[in-house]
Protein backbone atom coordinates (compact mmCIF):
# COMPACT_ATOMS: atom_id res chain seq x y z
CA UNK A 1 0.00 0.00 0.00
CA UNK A 2 1.20 3.63 -0.96
CA UNK A 3 0.14 5.32 2.42
CA UNK A 4 2.14 3.73 4.94
CA UNK A 5 -0.14 5.49 7.67
CA UNK A 6 -1.16 2.25 10.35
CA UNK A 7 -4.16 1.13 9.73
CA UNK A 8 -4.67 -1.47 11.40
CA UNK A 9 -3.63 -0.97 15.86
CA UNK A 10 -2.38 -4.23 17.61
CA UNK A 11 -2.50 -3.29 21.49
CA UNK A 12 -1.73 -5.57 24.73
CA UNK A 13 -2.38 -5.02 27.89
CA UNK A 14 1.15 -6.54 28.90
CA UNK A 15 4.25 -6.68 27.41
CA UNK A 16 4.10 -10.58 27.72
CA UNK A 17 1.78 -10.43 25.73
CA UNK A 18 3.90 -9.59 23.21
CA UNK A 19 5.02 -13.16 22.25
CA UNK A 20 1.56 -14.34 20.60
CA UNK A 21 0.40 -10.74 19.69
CA UNK A 22 3.50 -10.68 17.21
CA UNK A 23 1.77 -13.33 14.95
CA UNK A 24 -0.88 -10.56 14.94
CA UNK A 25 1.88 -8.35 13.24
CA UNK A 26 3.29 -10.32 11.13
CA UNK A 27 0.01 -11.45 9.56
CA UNK A 28 -0.45 -8.04 8.71
CA UNK A 29 2.98 -7.52 7.25
CA UNK A 30 2.43 -10.48 5.03
CA UNK A 31 -0.32 -8.55 3.21
CA UNK A 32 1.50 -5.29 3.76
CA UNK A 33 -1.09 -3.82 5.95
CA UNK A 34 0.57 -0.61 8.07
CA UNK A 35 0.08 -1.36 11.46
CA UNK A 36 1.08 -0.31 14.99
CA UNK A 37 1.99 -2.38 18.19
CA UNK A 38 1.48 -1.16 21.49
CA UNK A 39 1.15 -1.84 25.49
CA UNK A 40 -1.63 -0.05 27.16
CA UNK A 41 -3.83 -1.50 29.76
CA UNK A 42 -7.64 -0.83 30.90
CA UNK A 43 -6.50 -0.88 34.27
CA UNK A 44 -2.94 0.25 34.50
CA UNK A 45 -3.40 3.28 32.29
CA UNK A 46 -6.95 3.36 31.57
CA UNK A 47 -6.19 7.44 30.41
CA UNK A 48 -3.44 6.82 28.00
CA UNK A 49 -5.63 3.75 26.80
CA UNK A 50 -8.86 5.85 26.39
CA UNK A 51 -6.64 8.56 25.32
CA UNK A 52 -5.11 6.43 22.32
CA UNK A 53 -8.35 4.21 20.96
CA UNK A 54 -10.69 8.06 21.29
CA UNK A 55 -7.34 9.49 19.07
CA UNK A 56 -7.44 6.36 16.84
CA UNK A 57 -9.94 7.03 14.05
CA UNK A 58 -8.73 10.73 13.58
CA UNK A 59 -4.63 8.98 13.01
CA UNK A 60 -5.88 6.78 10.25
CA UNK A 61 -6.68 3.73 12.40
CA UNK A 62 -10.02 1.17 10.74
CA UNK A 63 -9.07 -1.76 12.94
CA UNK A 64 -8.66 -2.55 16.62
CA UNK A 65 -6.89 -5.53 17.80
CA UNK A 66 -7.15 -5.58 21.61
CA UNK A 67 -5.61 -8.77 23.84
CA UNK A 68 -5.20 -9.24 26.99
CA UNK A 69 -5.24 -11.63 29.64
CA UNK A 70 -7.05 -13.01 32.99
CA UNK A 71 -9.55 -9.97 33.55
CA UNK A 72 -9.68 -8.83 30.35
CA UNK A 73 -10.99 -5.77 29.82
CA UNK A 74 -9.13 -3.83 27.24
CA UNK A 75 -11.21 -4.80 24.30
CA UNK A 76 -14.47 -3.71 25.66
CA UNK A 77 -12.79 -0.40 27.07
CA UNK A 78 -11.89 0.30 23.84
CA UNK A 79 -15.08 -0.29 22.26
CA UNK A 80 -16.50 1.98 24.42
CA UNK A 81 -14.18 4.50 23.55
CA UNK A 82 -14.33 4.47 19.79
CA UNK A 83 -17.09 3.35 16.80
CA UNK A 84 -13.89 1.33 15.32
CA UNK A 85 -14.15 -2.20 14.51
CA UNK A 86 -12.60 -3.82 18.23
CA UNK A 87 -11.30 -7.54 17.41
CA UNK A 88 -10.59 -9.02 21.18
CA UNK A 89 -8.00 -11.55 21.80
CA UNK A 90 -7.89 -13.55 25.03
CA UNK A 91 -4.90 -14.40 26.26
CA UNK A 92 -3.87 -17.65 27.95
CA UNK A 93 -3.63 -17.53 31.82
CA UNK A 94 -2.01 -19.89 34.15
CA UNK A 95 -5.29 -20.31 36.52
CA UNK A 96 -7.68 -20.99 33.75
CA UNK A 97 -5.60 -21.62 30.75
CA UNK A 98 -7.66 -18.60 29.51
CA UNK A 99 -10.96 -19.43 29.83
CA UNK A 100 -11.15 -16.05 32.33
CA UNK A 101 -10.16 -13.92 29.54
CA UNK A 102 -12.18 -15.06 27.01
CA UNK A 103 -15.84 -15.04 29.16
CA UNK A 104 -14.06 -11.32 30.27
CA UNK A 105 -13.74 -10.08 26.36
CA UNK A 106 -16.64 -12.12 24.67
CA UNK A 107 -19.13 -11.16 27.85
CA UNK A 108 -20.21 -7.45 26.38
CA UNK A 109 -23.49 -5.16 27.45
CA UNK A 110 -25.50 -5.15 23.76
CA UNK A 111 -24.63 -1.93 22.44
CA UNK A 112 -21.04 -1.77 22.59
CA UNK A 113 -19.92 -4.82 20.17
CA UNK A 114 -16.40 -6.41 21.06
CA UNK A 115 -15.51 -9.23 17.99
CA UNK A 116 -14.32 -11.84 19.78
CA UNK A 117 -11.79 -14.40 18.58
CA UNK A 118 -9.95 -17.60 19.78
CA UNK A 119 -8.14 -17.52 22.92
CA UNK A 120 -3.72 -17.27 22.24
CA UNK A 121 -1.96 -17.51 18.99
CA UNK A 122 -5.01 -18.76 16.93
CA UNK A 123 -7.18 -15.82 18.04
CA UNK A 124 -4.13 -13.52 17.44
CA UNK A 125 -3.54 -15.01 13.89
CA UNK A 126 -7.56 -14.96 13.26
CA UNK A 127 -7.56 -11.26 14.33
CA UNK A 128 -5.47 -9.84 11.98
CA UNK A 129 -6.60 -11.76 9.21
CA UNK A 130 -10.05 -10.38 10.47
CA UNK A 131 -8.45 -7.03 10.14
CA UNK A 132 -7.27 -7.36 6.58
CA UNK A 133 -10.89 -8.86 5.74
CA UNK A 134 -12.35 -5.58 6.92
CA UNK A 135 -9.99 -3.25 5.32
CA UNK A 136 -10.64 -5.12 1.97
CA UNK A 137 -13.85 -4.72 1.66
CA UNK A 138 -13.01 -1.21 0.20
CA UNK A 139 -9.63 -1.95 -0.75
CA UNK A 140 -9.41 -4.38 -4.18
CA UNK A 141 -5.80 -5.10 -4.08
CA UNK A 142 -5.83 -6.51 -0.52
CA UNK A 143 -9.15 -8.66 -1.70
CA UNK A 144 -7.10 -9.91 -4.15
CA UNK A 145 -3.86 -11.13 -1.74
CA UNK A 146 -6.73 -12.34 0.82
CA UNK A 147 -8.22 -14.74 -1.92
CA UNK A 148 -5.03 -15.80 -2.73
CA UNK A 149 -4.14 -16.56 0.62
CA UNK A 150 -6.97 -18.72 1.17
CA UNK A 151 -6.38 -20.42 -2.17
CA UNK A 152 -2.83 -21.09 -1.19
CA UNK A 153 -4.63 -22.48 2.11
CA UNK A 154 -6.93 -24.97 -0.08
CA UNK A 155 -3.99 -25.84 -1.89
CA UNK A 156 -1.92 -26.86 1.06
CA UNK A 157 -4.96 -29.30 2.61
CA UNK A 158 -5.45 -30.66 -1.39
CA UNK A 159 -1.71 -31.92 -1.20
CA UNK A 160 -1.77 -33.62 1.87
CA UNK A 161 -1.66 -37.27 2.26
CA UNK A 162 -2.17 -39.83 4.67
CA UNK A 163 0.48 -42.54 2.99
Amino acid sequence: MADRTPLVAVIMGSKSDWDVMRQSADVLASFDVPHECRVLSAHRTPAETAEYVGQAESRGIEVIIAAAGGAAHLAGVCAAHTLLPVLGVPMESAALKGMDSLLSTVQMPAGIPVGTLAIGAPGARNAALLAVAILANSRPELRERLRNFRAEQRAKVLRETLA
